[in-house]
């Protein structure tokens, strides 16, 4: 009975405790003292104590002195702490509460950079990953961001790295296009080949793809039989690039990229994929 007894004691205290301490970390500070705390955290490199005092700081002032500063700082200690997907939703937050802030083209560059590194992810900071082999996915969502940044703050500081970061884009579109190119060669899919080279030249024409694009044409071209469009590319790729490795030593159009095979109309039309009978 007295085993009983105290352990109900025990338990009663162990509870009191844990309410005192629950009773304490909720105890609501000092405007002021959340955002100190949290750009001493974020001055520290600490982005989680700095995005839990931004919260606090949110949740109990949220139309306080620095409530539009915090939001901004929000952004950033998320971005920091890799959770991009945060880091956008709090870039719409900000600017949905604060439509004519003076710092709505940093909401807009914060947004484009973190879709432009939503698709790369964790893995390619520690793994080799051929990043034009993947689907830009949220790499057109960064491109459009980036393009509001500069159409309606031209002049923002922000600008110069956007316009960087969208010829990144760009160029990162052309390679995939390219890599689609490659592996539709692969299966001897040469139609398919010519139309992602085709798409290549028409839309991302300042990209560096647009060599090897060409080539691609010149060469699907030819077995296709199609003399005279592989003869223009040939002659767009000896103006634009006349030191390209499809030329040998006498400047003629010398490529390897395709092995001419019988192949049944089956497997053209399946890109290759059921083979011949």
């Amino acid at each position: 009975m007295r085993s009983v007894v105290l352990l109900l004691l025990l338990t009663t205290t162990a509870l009191l405790i844990s309410a005192c301490a629950s009773n304490k970390q909720e105890e609501v500070l000092p405007e002021e003292t959340y955002y100190e705390n949290a750009r001493e955290a974020m001055n520290s490199g600490n982005f989680n104590e700095a995005e839990e005092n931004l919260d606090y700081l949110e949740t109990y002032y949220p139309f306080g002195r620095y409530a539009e500063q915090a939001q901004m700082d929000l952004i950033y200690a998320r971005y920091q702490n890799l959770d991009l997907e945060g880091a956008r939703a709090a870039a719409d937050r900000f600017m949905r509460l604060n439509p004519q802030s003076e710092h709505t083209d940093y909401a807009l560059y914060m947004r484009g950079l973190a879709s432009y590194n939503l698709d790369i992810g964790l893995a390619a900071r520690y793994f080799p990953i051929d990043v034009a082999a993947r689907d830009p996915g949220e790499q057109r969502q960064a491109f459009r961001d980036f393009s509001n940044l500069l159409n309606r703050y031209p002049d923002s500081e922000y600008a110069p790295d956007a316009r960087q970061r969208m010829i990144a884009i760009r160029n990162r579109m052309a390679e995939l296009e390219i890599h689609a190119a490659r592996y539709y060669i692969k299966r001897e899919a040469y139609i398919a080949a010519n139309n992602r080279a085709r798409y290549v030249v028409e839309n991302f024409s300042t990209s560096p793809s647009v060599e090897e694009a060409l080539v691609i044409l010149a060469e699907t071209f030819r077995f296709m039989e199609l003399n005279k469009a592989a003869d223009d590319a040939i002659a767009l790729l000896a103006k634009n690039y006349p030191d390209s490795n499809a030329f040998d030593d006498n400047g003629e159009f010398a490529p390897d990229l395709l092995k001419r095979e019988n192949r049944s109309l089956s497997s053209v039309v399946t890109f290759g994929l059921m083979g011949d009978e």
